[in-house]
């Protein structure tokens, strides 16, 4: 007698794979290349780590004195308090006031609406900007602030690029304050935009000192190459202790039902680095060696388009920071490496510039030169 199952009627779930990476795997051409949402990677093509991590992970890993108990719900204390002064500065206004909150270990800010409507937030818009896409053209950003509906929520990554002028500054400030905009700044990279931790978030100190409340989520996993990790924490900035109170109430309840316990082993790396001066200073430099390293590959890639003679101008890949920056391809050019060369990117060219290397800077640049010169003209 066969009996019938209880999972009979459960559907087979789709892949969440994305579609790039789906038709990159099938593509049986054997000079095919991936330059899309890759970690940092070295040279032979291996994820980038930085050189402290090892040396960590195996102290920790014969250390008989550590205490594998649950932590408490806000994260390893250590850790959250490390990340903090990493992230404003142990002199900044914000810690010295004690205006903040934190959770910390393992924070995730998506989905961002949720996360305010579950705090008790009355959410009337919620919008998304990295500005990544907007540092060509600061203005863009000013405008998009300019004309934002009253009491929304800007999530906002990567504004550290925008590069504006002190008066393209006080512009946007008096924008979001006279639009009451809440901001919540996702942190996902400090020092691997311009290889200087403090220039990296030294505009958060600008927004404290402007009496702004915010929310702000770091997360360390991919400036320290632990992308195993979900490491990071929450910073919730507000007027005064009274209110924090609130929202750290909201916020551990809502932990709770998310994951109870962070994990530990990032945490513990990363502290155990950033409370150590000669680890951190190592750890600094090999950061600063990696951005070094990818802003050279943005120079090489520039330069062979100019001796190629390809159309327009390429300014703008050095102009960006970070290891993803954007080419400034068309779609009908990013179509054409896709299908005619097999060098694969998303519709927006921003690419992992730590996938170019020796081996295939040559074929990627004649590359682009062909895309751009088949679809000149189209516009």
């Amino acid at each position: 007698m066969t009996t019938l199952s209880v999972f009979m009627d459960v559907p087979l779930a789709q892949k969440l794979e994305g579609s790039l990476l789906k038709t990159y795997k099938q593509d049986s051409c054997p000079n095919k290349i991936f330059l899309a949402f890759r970690v940092c990677q070295t040279s032979k093509g291996h994820p980038w780590v930085s050189s402290v991590v090892p040396k960590m992970r195996l102290q920790i890993a014969q250390d008989p004195s550590l205490n594998y108990e649950y932590l408490p719900v806000n994260g390893m204390k250590s850790f959250t308090e490390a990340a903090l002064k990493l992230l404003f500065g142990k002199h900044n206004q914000v810690i010295v006031e004690n205006r903040y909150q934190l959770e910390g270990g393992c924070v995730p800010t998506e989905p961002y609406g949720l996360v305010f409507q579950d705090m008790g937030f009355t959410v009337r818009e919620y919008s998304f900007w990295d500005s990544k896409q907007l540092c060509m053209d600061a203005n863009v950003l000013l405008n998009v602030a300019e004309q934002a509906p009253h009491g929304c929520i800007f999530v906002i990554g990567n504004i550290c690029d925008c590069n504006l002028t002190q008066s393209q500054w006080a512009t946007l400030m008096a924008s979001l304050k006279s639009k009451q905009i809440f901001l919540f700044f996702d942190i996902s990279n400090q020092g691997l935009s311009t290889g200087d931790l403090e220039k990296d978030t030294g505009f958060l100190q600008y927004f404290v000192s402007q009496g702004f409340e915010f929310f702000c989520s770091q997360s360390l996993s991919k400036t320290f190459g632990i992308y195993d990790e979900g490491v990071g924490i929450l910073v919730v900035v507000a007027l005064n202790n009274e209110l924090l109170l609130c929202v750290l109430s909201q916020l551990m309840k809502l932990t709770q039902a998310l994951w109870l316990n962070p994990p530990t082993t990032g945490a513990r790396i990363i502290t155990s680095i950033l409370c150590n001066p000669a680890l951190q200073e190592e750890w600094k430099q090999s950061l600063k060696g990696l951005v070094e390293n990818i802003m050279l590959i943005k120079e090489k890639v520039k330069e062979k388009l100019r001796l190629l003679g390809t159309p327009g101008s390429w300014d703008h890949i050095t102009d960006q920071n970070g290891s993803h920056s954007y080419l400034g391809l068309n779609v009908q050019q990013v179509e054409y490496l896709v299908k005619k060369k097999h060098i694969y990117l998303p519709k927006n060219s921003r690419i992992n510039f730590t996938c170019i290397n020796a081996h295939n800077i040559d074929y990627i640049t004649q590359s682009i030169n062909e895309a751009v010169l088949s679809t000149k003209g189209l516009d």
